[in-house]
Parts: structure tokens; sequence; C-alpha cells
């Protein structure tokens, strides 16, 4: 088996709008081919052993044990690599379901589609199946663990943190979008000028100098001392000996911690005697130059969350520990604890598995014990210095308990720190209590704590922390979104994006659009090249100075890697016509529709589709269509058009001689074809097609009738708007058209404007395309040799697979069919071809 190709989807697709996650492997069987499962001796019973669960998967039977059956049936390799993609990353600990196994349109070579959690892993275990496949079939032995540990360890590596991933979900359950930034917790919530940032529980709203106060504990506790905050006694030292002198002035029990610290790192608590003390320093040396002494203030570890200055949660923390039975060992016991179904590796489940490490093996060797030893029944033995959830801690939600004295402290502690989102930690024997009755205090205030603790504890009540911050970043009446207009077809999608920029840009947006040309930030070119995959569409998305988008979203994109956001405001389709067919598993016009119509199916329910009444293939886009539909049409009485109004839809068509929009039966004209100058002058009528969408999407995006008449107006065909598009050079002897028609369909629309032009003789320039299918550039020759009285045949620098002598000769052979008389100059280079066809102009006048 071979693969061919392997693509991550990560938005709306051509597979599935819905499920955007999706690993797509184009995978050749080779001779596995002809080799069902019914044929291969063994296989059935080999899979079973391997993978008993895998009898849950019903597959197209319904019924559990149905996949299995469909391989005792017999079935084709690909679809039991499927099967067995899912199962791995199930066993994995990521809970996937969804696969399709299809014809790639060429013999023994299929899509293989399935879901995954973390894009790393769905990629690996697209690779492991086909290896775990193999050595079903060979009889060989296989280690699954290796496969199963590795994806856990691609999870842990890849994956959002909780509390990260919390703030996400909250979002989403919202509907407001979200982008990572980077390979960490670097996130935006929201599009454009309407985003926000996250980083854990670090925000775009967190003060930078609460920020760098909250990690100096020197100047925190200063603060809160002046503010009759209880803190600890204690001394910042930088030396062993100034160590030494705060031991002598605060006496044990002590706590060493480094001053530029967080998450517990460096931090040694309960020192009893100088030795250990100086092993604390060295740690805490190893985090920070300066370090904090303070007394060690015995009670419980409570964590009180504050959000937005109000308490949301409090938590009472445990660090890891074992409790004795005086039978088993201390490694029983860790072993015993790491039982419990509710403990994971990393973050996958609630709690953490306890791990042997060196804080571990110094609190041991500290006491004398060994993970052989057996501790007396009911002692508690703690295995680590810090209460975090991530080394194996416990946290006991006591949100209800706080005492009001308490909550008053926590909320002025932010507010004195100033952080938006923080993490007070206090040590007092009895939270319900106040602290200045218990003896006890504040030990720190931390930025970006986390929130694992209160979201899933180990006992009480979990608290959903995430949606106070969402509340803090979109206050009630803010949008998070900024209107998406999002075009695809197969011909004059560029010209109608940047015809629908135009128009949101006169309207005063600042709009972010993206072409065939490249990405556009208000009017300014910022990436050069075909940019209508998902990576422009994100890059427009990201761009903090944009509040209107209007994405050009092409089949290459979609089929790679999806649609690069989830939901749109309006979505246009053009037309489908024959284009890049063959290419990518896309061999019928019916399955190119397929792809195009992914964009009106992610509209939002209020928004709008907006569709071509006058084809057939996009007119039947509206039936998986949830939002409104909107069509136009050249021709008013197009029975598709009426039906529509009747029902009192939206619609625009050219009637008159005029582009007019309807509401209804009742029409507003907006302006006479023949003064739009993209229409030029009423002969480009294929243009008017491209004009119709954008002027509905103008309408229902509450622009008024005058501001779309100007738009049209003012946006003139050129190399500067609409480049390499009806691009009119127009010289003393002769006039030059530039076009980038590259398929028949599109030639036959330039076609019928070149009959109304005058001037004679017509010269064309013409190419073909490498990676079309021979027939498409034989009929780009036919329709040449109409159009043109003589024909320049010249090629293109990327030949896209193909020899420029195969090139040339599809397209000669399409013009002789027409005309065997045609006269056809063959100049290969681009800059020749126009040099020879000005100057054989200039000689004719």
């Amino acid at each position: 088996m071979k693969v061919l190709e392997l693509r991550a989807m990560r938005g709306p697709n051509y597979w599935s709008v819905r499920r955007h996650k999706l690993i797509v492997m184009t995978l050749d069987l080779e001779d596995l081919e002809e080799k069902p499962t019914n044929v291969i001796p063994g296989f059935l019973e080999r899979l079973e052993k391997m993978f008993p669960t895998m009898y849950e998967h019903r597959c197209s039977e319904g019924c559990p044990g149905g996949f299995f059956m469909r391989v005792k049936e017999g079935t084709w390799m690909g679809h039991v690599i499927e099967h067995i993609a899912l199962e791995i990353q199930s066993l994995a600990g990521m809970e996937v379901g969804f696969g399709r196994t299809r014809d790639y349109g060429q013999k023994g070579v299929y899509f293989v589609v399935f879901d995954y959690l973390e894009e790393r892993v769905g990629l690996y275990a697209a690779k492991a199946a086909i290896a775990i496949a193999e050595a079903l079939i060979a009889g060989k032995e296989y280690d699954l663990q290796d496969d199963i540990q590795e994806m856990r360890e691609l999870r842990e590596s890849s994956r959002l943190g909780p509390s990260t991933a919390s703030i996400i979900d909250e979002a989403v359950s919202r509907n407001i979008p979200w982008i990572r930034l980077n390979k960490y917790s670097l996130c935006q919530l929201g599009y454009g000028a309407n985003q926000k940032r996250i980083q854990a529980a670090v925000t775009s709203n967190t003060s930078s100098i609460a920020l760098e106060l909250a990690c100096d504990k020197e100047d925190t506790k200063f603060l809160l001392e002046q503010a009759e905050v209880p803190v600890p006694k204690g001394d910042i030292v930088r030396t062993e000996v100034g160590l030494k002198e705060a031991v002598e002035r605060i006496g044990y029990p002590l706590v060493v911690k480094p001053v530029d610290g967080n998450h517990g790192r460096g931090i040694t608590a309960n020192i009893k005697d100088w030795d250990t003390a100086v092993l604390a320093f060295a740690a805490a040396k190893d985090v920070s130059k300066t370090i904090i002494v303070e007394k060690y203030i015995t009670g419980e570890d409570y964590r009180l969350l504050v959000i937005n200055y109000k308490l949301v949660a409090a938590a009472l923390r445990k660090p890891a520990h074992v409790i004795g039975d005086g039978k088993s060992t201390i490694q029983q016991l860790i072993d015993e604890v790491n039982k419990d179904p509710r403990r994971g590796y990393g973050h996958e489940k609630m709690l953490t598995m306890i791990s042997i490490d060196a804080m571990t093996e110094k609190i041991l060797t500290k006491k004398e014990l060994t993970l052989e030893s057996v501790i007396p029944a009911g002692e508690r033995l703690d295995l680590k210095d810090t209460a975090n959830l991530s080394t194996g801690g416990t946290a006991s939600d006591v949100t209800d308990i706080v005492h009001p004295y308490n909550i008053f402290m926590a909320e002025r502690i932010a507010r004195i720190i100033g952080l938006d989102i923080c993490g007070i930690d206090v040590m007092t024997s009895d939270i319900s209590i106040p602290v200045t009755e218990t003896g006890g205090a504040v030990l720190e205030v931390n930025a970006g704590p986390g929130l694992r603790m209160h979201l899933d504890p180990t006992d009480g009540l979990a608290r959903n922390v995430a949606a106070p911050i969402i509340d803090m970043l979109f206050p009630h009446g803010s949008d998070a979104r900024i209107p998406i207009v999002a075009v695809s077809g197969t011909n004059g999608k560029t010209t109608t994006t940047r015809l629908m920029a135009h128009m949101a840009k006169m309207k005063g947006f600042k709009v972010g659009y993206t072409t065939t040309d490249g990405v556009y930030i208000q009017n300014r070119m910022l990436m050069k090249g075909d940019c209508t995959g998902p990576q422009s569409a994100e890059f427009v998305l990201k761009d903090p100075t944009v509040n209107f988008a209007v994405l050009e979203c092409a089949r290459g994109g979609i089929l790679r890697a999806g649609l690069g956001f989830k939901q749109c405001d309006i979505g246009i389709v053009t037309n489908v016509t024959a284009d890049h067919l063959g290419l990518k598993g896309i061999h019928t016009l019916e399955q190119l529709a397929k792809v195009k119509g992914v964009v009106p199916e992610v509209v939002k329910k209020d928004g709008y589709a907006i569709l071509n009444a006058d084809d057939d293939l996009v007119y039947a886009m509206r039936k998986n269509v949830q939002a409104n539909v909107a069509l136009f049409s050249l021709d008013e009485n197009n029975p598709r058009i009426k039906a529509l109004q009747k029902l009192g839809g939206i619609t625009a068509v050219y009637e008159n001689g005029f582009i007019t929009v309807c509401r209804g039966t009742w029409k507003m004209r907006i302006i006479r074809a023949v003064d739009v100058p993209l229409t030029f002058g009423g002969k480009a009528v294929f243009m008017i097609q491209n004009i119709l969408p954008v002027v509905i999407s103008g309408y229902v995006q509450g622009f008024g009738i005058e501001d779309i008449k100007v738009s049209l107006e003012t946006f003139i065909p050129s190399p500067a708007q609409t480049p390499g598009r009806l691009n009119m050079f127009n010289f003393e002897n002769f006039d030059l058209l530039l076009d980038y028609a590259h398929n028949p369909p599109g030639l036959r629309a330039l076609q019928k404007m070149i009959e109304r032009m005058d001037g004679s003789p017509k010269v064309g320039i013409i190419a073909g395309v490498g990676d079309r299918r021979v027939e498409d550039n034989n009929n780009i020759g036919k329709i040449a040799a109409e159009m043109f009285d003589e024909i320049i045949v010249r090629q293109d620098k990327n030949l896209r697979g193909k020899s420029e002598d195969e090139l040339i000769a599809m397209l000669v052979d399409g013009i002789k069919s027409v005309d065997p008389n045609k006269k056809i100059t063959i100049i290969p280079s681009e800059n020749e071809a126009i040099r020879f066809a000005v100057k054989t102009l200039s000689k004719v006048h």
C-alpha cells in the first residue's frame, strides 16, 4: 500500500460541513485491490484478537459487530484502515467515531477519511493504521501499546491546556469563533477588530503592570503589607549568608520560594532544619536570582479565584499523597491510587497520575523512607511539596463556605494588584472563618491561575469558571464577529470579491479580502499569489484592523484543508462549470458543485446564501442551505426568480437594461448596466452576472440603494482594481484587452463580448493549462478559433505536469478542428508573444 496524499481538514469541507477535524488520506491499495479481507487467511481472527473493542463498530450494518460482519463478507483494506485509525485513537483516550472510505476514481485508489481530536495524533494514526493492517495481513506480531503511548504523548504536547481549553469551549458554546495563534496556548477569540486574546487564564485585558507585580513576589508582598492584608513574616535574600540571617530572624518552620516563580516552581515548604533550607535555597535559585524566605504558616491550602474582581470559586488543595494501611508499601499505595479511573496521563482526565520524581524522592529521603517502606494505617504521607493538580494533587470545592470577610479580602487583593483574573493562595485552618481570626495568611497572588481544580474538582460542585471570563471579554451586547462575505464558483469569483470589497470600503468599513492575486488589508496587498485558501482567510480574520471580510474560496483550498472559517454572513456562488476536473479525486461537475456548495452551507441561519438561478447545479445547492436564500439571474422571467418573488424573497435581475434588486415583486432599479464601467458599456454581459450577487449582498447588509449605485459607478476595471480581469489598454492604432479567462466557459463568455467590439483583425494570445484535461485544452483552442482572426500560442512558466509540446499540440488540435487554415504562430514566451502581436498590429495600421 502507498499513501499518495495525507491531509488534515480544519474547517468545513467537502466531506462534512459539520465535522471540521478530519484526516483525508489518498491510499493506493496496489495489489491488495485484488484481495478483499475474506480471501486473506486468518485476517478476521487476528483483527478480532488485536481489537476486541472494535466489536462496537456498527458500520453500515447498523448493529454491534457490524464491521466484523463486513470483514467476514469481504471488504477492502482502505475500509479496514479507516476503522483501525478510529479505534487506536479511542484506545489512546481520544474518542472518535466518524469515518468514510470512498472510491477516488482511479482503480485501487481510495479516499480514507476519519475523525481526529488532535491533528498530530490523527496524522500519526493514519500511518500507524497502515502498519497495523500490513502486520495483520502478514500474520506478524505488532506492539500496539507503543502506538497508543506515542499518541498520548503527541496529544499532551500539542493539545491546549485545560484552562485555555475550557475558555475556548465556553466561547464555542456562545458561537464565538476562535483561532489558535501558536503551538502553545495563545488563542484569539472573535475576528478582526472585535477580537480578544487569551493565553491560559491571561487575557488581552490583563494589565502588564499587574502581571509583572504578580510575578514579583517581593513587590506583591510589599503592596499587600501596606494594605494591611495578612501575609507571612519574611525576608528577601540573594546569598546563603542572607539566608542564614533570615533563618535566625524568622525561625523555623519556613517556606523558601523564588521571587519570579509561578505555578509552584522552586518552592519548598515546611523547612525545619538548616540543611533542608540550603537545598531549598539552591532549588529556588534555579528559578530566580532573588529568593523569599517566609514563616511557614500551618493550616490548609486554599485557592481563591477572582475574575473581573469578583470571587467566583474557591478550592481546598492537597498535594499528591497516600494513606497508609499498615501492610502495603508506599509504591503499592501509589499504584492503587493511580487505579482511580479519574486519574490519567497528563491532562487527559480530572486527576493526574502520581509519578515518582526528584521531589518525591527528596521527601522520602528526608523522612528516611523508601518506596518499599510500609507506613502505619491511617497515616497520610505527602509525596509533593506543592498541591498542584498537574503533579497528582487533589482539590475540593469550598466556594459556598467562604466567609464574607475572606471574599471581601480576595476581591480587594485583586484590585490592589490590578489583575482581571487572579488566583490567591491562602493558608488557614478554616476558610469559613475570617483569616484575621485564624492566624492564617495570604501566601501568593498568581496571574494566569490554573482553572482545572475548579472546573473538575475531586470533590464538591464543579464551577464553570470559564463563563465569567467570557462575560468579561465580551460583555452583553458586544459582538465577537465581523461581517464575512464568502465567494465561490468557477468563474467570476475574484471580480465579485473585489467589487464587494469596494462597496464595503465605500460604506466606511476597513476591509480585508482574499483573491487569486493576493491578500489585501485596506486595499494594500500584504501577501502575493493565489490566496484563496484557509490560511489566507485566517490572515484576514486575525488582522485587528479589519472590520469587514470578503473571502474568495476556491476549490483547491476547500479540498486541501477546508474553509478557514466556520460560518459566514453571506455566501455567494457565481456558477459551476467544467474546470480542474480530474484533480484531487473530483471528476464530475456534480462533485465539483459539492465542493463549491460548502460555502452556502456554512452561512448563518439569519444570513443569506446568494445563488445563481441560471445555473442548475448552483440552484440545487439551496436544498442543503439552512440560511435565507436569495437568487440572481440575467433573465427576470426565470421561473425560479418568479417563484421566490412570490414568496417575498430577495432577488436581483437584469431587466430592461437595468441592474435591479427586488424584495418580493417590488423592483428597486439601481443603475443602467451601460453606466457601470465594469460592463464596458453593456458589452460584457457576463460581468452583470458578477454584479448582481454583490448588489444583493449590499442590500441585505443594509447599504442604501444610492450607496450601491455609487459603488458600481466608481469601480473601474483596471490593472489596479481588477488586475488581469478585462484590463483594456488603448493605443493609437489598436486596443489591447487582457483577461484571465482560463477555461472554456470563461473564454466563451469573453467571446460574446469580443463579438460586440469593433476592430479588425482580432488577434488572440492563448495558453494551455497543464493540470487540465486534454478536452479542456482542445476546447480552448476551438473557441479561440471562433473568436480570433489570428492566434498566437504562448505558454505559462509553470506547465503543471505537461510538456510544452503537449500543451501546444492540444491547443493546435482544437484550433484546426474548427478552421484548418487558421493562422497560428507559436511563441512560448509570454513577453515575446505580446511584443510580436503589438508589432504585427502596428504594421496593419
